[in-house]
């Protein structure tokens, strides 16, 4: 295809292949970054609070923590996630390239489309499950509003003609405010994450007066001592970090926006660990009225806000959700997803034609049939871990150690460049991210090294970023071996 026919419509610089890079995944100048500390928080903030984070507690204290082992484990997770995206951001901030052009320096860029396909799937896995949550609220909302609503019961492809509307009303929602790029998805940010903090401090506060304190949640003992607690507390910042192992890898997403260092380790630092910290012991406090109510915990927002059964907690409680979860989702899920279909075929897809389609696989992905599965959905978050795992630590072994924090940025471009490796396999990335991964995920095969997979993400960290160290150094010594025998 001619230049001029190209979906950016921006000339691409000499010798860079169309087949990887047009506008969108083109280095984002520096008088362009005009992300700052402020934005990068608010951006978290509304990630942060979301239905699956919201209910991670009830998953915690099923598996015998207390209240207080719970906030440990939180803040152990997010403390551990905050350093490697801290440190993966850095050359997104530096260079302005999103991840899927950055992960080519040590996958190739054939190699890379394996880990960008990873990713992808893993977005609109989330965004078609994130999405069906906000359905239901929207459904709660109309259902209080409307008779008629209500009353459409009748079912099609195994869900009700009116949760299809919902669905439908969320996924056009999705799509304004993903439809003027990336600015317009900032502008949101700004607004949203502060909202849904705001309804959540008014939720702890009516259940802080409903509880008479803190409720009976925060006094109920832990049931693990010993070593059974470390090795719970093991599985759960695993699984805690499997939320966010994801967003780990493709961080440069986001910092390549930011206008300084500065700014982006500000921000996820406010944003990330913090906001977590505050948003789990909101999700406890007002469980614990739950309680006190009706007798048992409910965990869920949308099956809250109908047990309460009052029209206008309904409606505002679900808006909140609403927002909760478009605030997700914008960021953490369709833009990443928008950028790994943009690698996939930059000659025919923009930012916003991705997004769109990001929108049609997330109905494909019939989140109906997963949303009401929670073990299910738990066991995948532990397999992407186990996945994702060695990606991030590739990624991180080859800027910092075999770089040294310095990457030709206009290689990344060309198949003919200095990351093309073999035939666009790279230098080891796609060998490392394998290997970590089957070590990380062998204790779902072999029962003997179960303890392996309630560590998989650290597991594959290690692992695939040793791994991709010692053939870097490998590579390097047959080198020098051959340059020493011609000469």
């Amino acid at each position: 295809m001619p230049p001029s026919r190209q979906i950016s419509h921006v000339p691409l610089p000499d010798g860079f292949d169309p087949d990887l890079a047009n506008a969108d995944l083109l280095p984002v100048p520096p008088e362009k970054r005009d992300w700052s500390w402020i934005n990068m928080a608010t951006v978290w903030m509304g990630m942060v609070h979301n239905i699956v984070v919201y209910e991670a507690a009830s998953g915690l204290m099923a598996l015998g923590f207390s209240a207080w082992q719970s906030l440990g484990v939180v803040a152990v997770a997010y403390g551990v996630l905050f350093l490697a995206m801290w440190f993966n951001a850095r050359p997104g901030t530096k260079y302005g390239i999103p991840f899927c052009v950055l992960i080519r320096s040590s996958f190739g860029p054939t190699g890379a489309q394996l880990p960008v396909l990873l990713r992808g799937f893993c977005a609109v896995f989330w965004f078609s499950v994130q999405s069906y949550a906000a359905a239901q609220a929207v459904d709660a909302i109309m259902s209080t509003l409307s008779a008629t609503w209500a009353g459409w019961t009748v079912a099609f492809l195994g869900m009700q003609i009116k949760t299809w509307l919902a669905m439908a009303i969320v996924w056009t929602l999705h799509g304004w405010i993903t439809s003027h790029g990336v600015h317009r998805i900032r502008n949101f940010e700004l607004i949203a994450g502060p909202l849904v903090i705001l309804a959540g401090l008014t939720a702890t506060i009516w259940a802080l007066r409903v509880g008479h304190g803190l409720g009976p949640l925060f006094s109920q003992p832990s049931k693990l001592h010993g070593a059974a607690f470390w090795n719970a507390f093991a599985l759960g910042v695993t699984g805690m970090i499997g939320m966010w192992a994801t967003f780990a890898v493709n961080i440069p997403d986001l910092s390549r926006f930011v206008r300084t260092q500065r700014d982006q380790v500000v921000g996820q630092a406010i944003g990330l660990p913090l906001t977590a910290l505050i948003f789990t012991p909101m999700g406890i406090i007002t469980t614990s009225a739950t309680i006190l109510m009706f007798g048992r915990p409910i965990w869920n927002p949308v099956e809250l806000l109908l047990a309460l059964n009052h029209p206008v907690i309904t409606v505002l409680g679900g808006l909140t959700i609403l927002l909760a979860t478009l605030s997700v989702n914008v960021v953490a899920n369709i833009m990443p997803a928008a950028y790994d279909l943009i690698n996939l075929a930059p000659r025919r897809l923009d930012f916003i034609k991705a997004g769109r389609l990001v929108l049609a696989l997330g109905v494909l992905f019939v989140p109906w049939l997963w949303f009401d599965r929670a073990d299910g959905i738990y066991r995948i978050l532990t397999i992407i871990s186990s996945l994702l795992g060695p990606v991030t630590g590739v990624m991180l072994a080859d800027y910092y150690v075999v770089r040294r924090q310095n990457i030709a940025v206009d290689d990344l471009y060309r198949r003919d460049g200095r990351y093309a490796g073999a035939r666009g396999w790279g230098h080891g990335g796609v060998s490392a991210m394998l290997i970590g991964g089957a070590v990380a995920a062998s204790g779902f095969v072999i029962p003997a090294l179960a303890p392996v997979s309630a560590l998989s993400w650290f597991v594959g960290v290690v692992i695939g970023g040793g791994v991709y160290i010692a053939l870097a150094r490998g590579r390097r010594a047959v080198a020098d071996g051959t340059s020493a025998a011609v000469t």
